[in-house]
């Protein structure tokens, strides 16, 4: 969202190895069938190396793409492989697959292989995770079997996966991000006025509960992170990573998901649409930069990367369709980056930041956009970023003056997306200072079972903002009354 005139003004069962082979699968005592099975074997050994492999087989609904982790507890590391892009993140060991066999119907196997060193001893794992559900496991009685109590609820703040075109938490229980927007840590800083606008403290954060949200969106400002010298020494690096640490912190600590989102970047672009002409992250730029974005993102996943609860929304609203002169220009420099037309600098694409993220070994959910300031979908599944740990969601954003404003795009555009993995409107709203719109908007979500996000829990004119609350208190405006009164009904 572009910010009201006046703030611009003040203001992601083993065996064990023996001499040469060995095979890891479980027999079902239940007789229920796994979701997965995946049996593991290793063969050529030698003095410091082995050729190991696993056969994976899809149980379940169909899989357009796959991503199996699994842990060696005998200090092995993979080398090379084939039939996957195989990586290593200390003990855990990813298989994602290739671009050519993702496809994995039910009842379909792929045998994947590696090379890999070991020293001391050769262990088998013992735990295999395809797309982040446990293989070679009961799944427990269905649904005319009710033998088995359900698992107890998670308790506080979730951890949140993709599976299918769902979000799950750590019991795989379907859930929505439903909750508002939190702005100020993206402009206040750059402006020389402070970290949030208004206060972040327990209270305030108390109230966003109090309307049943159960998410916050937080967007930053590159610079300020980074702490680049054009920022107060007193809103940058250090102080401004611990403010936002503690606000993630008391977001948790009141049940909700903290979501961490770039909202303002460098990089000087006066084309078509320009916010501003200043080359700092003082307003949103079409794209993000190779220069200092890509760096962010690896802060701020290993910032995060220990605590998986918190989600990472990669950047606010990409809009190189304005600066370019055909939608195949302007879909390929947001998926690749580099040299893109209109863009005066360096781009670095929507594949460079998840790979960022990715490379610390964080498995956060990761939220891309769209372009049209994320209102358009249309490609986004044909450029869709390759992901190692298969956890992707599609953020998506509309206002009632967006151009896929109305119940037949949202079918034609949002429809595909939704049906192959989750969706999230990061940010809801209108500049009427009613609900009506994001009324519509909110059924179509909820009727496809994605999530939505309100802009913004800020105390600004809600035409302008627009705005969700005219107190830090909670108390709603006329547009925030929509809000805060149907996630209270959901609930």
């Amino acid at each position: 969202m572009r910010h009201p005139p006046r703030l611009l003004a003040v203001l992601a069962g083993a065996a064990v190895l023996a001499s040469g082979t060995a095979l890891t699968s479980l027999d079902m005592a239940s007789g229920a069938a796994p979701v997965c099975t995946v049996e593991y074997s290793s063969s050529n050994q030698w003095d410091s190396g082995f050729q190991g492999s696993v056969k994976i087989t899809n149980n379940s609904t169909p899989l357009s793409s796959w991503s199996l982790t699994f842990d060696f507890t005998g200090g092995q590391k993979v080398t090379q492989g084939w039939n996957a892009k195989w990586t290593q993140s200390g003990t855990t060991v990813t298989g994602a697959s290739e671009g050519w066999n993702g496809s994995l119907a039910t009842g379909a196997s792929i045998t994947a292989g590696f090379l890999a060193s070991w020293s001391g001893s050769n262990l088998a794992p013992t735990a295999f995770k395809l797309n982040g559900v446990l293989c070679n496991a009961d799944p427990g009685p269905g649904p005319t079997d009710p033998t088995d109590p359900p698992p107890d609820p998670v308790d506080g703040a979730p951890t949140l996966h993709a599976q299918g075109n769902k979000l799950v938490d750590e019991n795989g229980t379907t859930r929505r991000m439903l909750g508002v927007n939190r702005s100020g840590g993206e402009f206040m800083c750059v402006q020389g006025h402070g970290i949030f606008d208004g206060p972040v403290d327990d209270a305030s954060v108390r109230a966003i509960a109090g309307w049943e949200a159960n998410t916050v969106r937080i967007p930053l400002n590159e610079e300020c992170w980074l702490g680049l010298d054009n920022i107060e020494p007193e809103y940058r690096g250090t102080n401004y990573i611990n403010a936002i640490k503690g606000l993630v912190q008391r977001v948790e600590a009141n049940g909700m998901t903290p979501m961490i989102e770039l909202h303002w970047s460098y990089g000087q672009y006066t084309g078509n649409s320009a916010g501003c002409a200043d080359v700092h992250a003082s307003c949103q730029k079409p794209m993000p930069n190779a220069q200092y974005t890509p760096a962010f993102w690896t802060s701020v996943a290993n910032t995060f990367k220990a605590d998986r609860k918190v989600v990472f929304d990669l950047f606010n609203e990409p809009y190189p369709d304005r600066a370019t002169s055909t939608a195949a220009q302007a879909w390929s420099c947001w998926r690749d980056g580099g040299t893109c037309q209109g863009i005066g600098y360096e781009v670095a694409g929507m594949q460079d930041l998840l790979d960022a993220v990715r490379a610390t070994g964080a498995t956060n959910l990761v939220l891309i956009p769209g372009i049209a300031y994320s209102n358009d979908l249309s490609q986004w599944l044909r450029h869709k970023p390759v992901d190692p740990a298969s956890n992707l969601a599609a953020a998506w954003h509309i206002y009632n003056f967006n151009s896929c404003n109305n119940e037949s795009c949202w079918d034609a555009q949002l429809g595909p997306v939704a049906a192959q993995l989750p969706l999230v409107a990061g940010e809801i709203g209108e500049n009427t200072c009613s609900h009506s719109f994001i009324d519509r908007v909110m059924k179509w979500f909820d009727d496809h079972n994605q999530s939505y996000l309100g802009w913004t829990w800020n105390t600004w004119d809600c035409s302008s903002g627009p705005s969700l609350i005219s107190d830090y208190n909670g108390t709603p405006t006329a547009f925030g009354t929509g809000l805060r009164n149907h996630l209270r009904a959901l609930n």
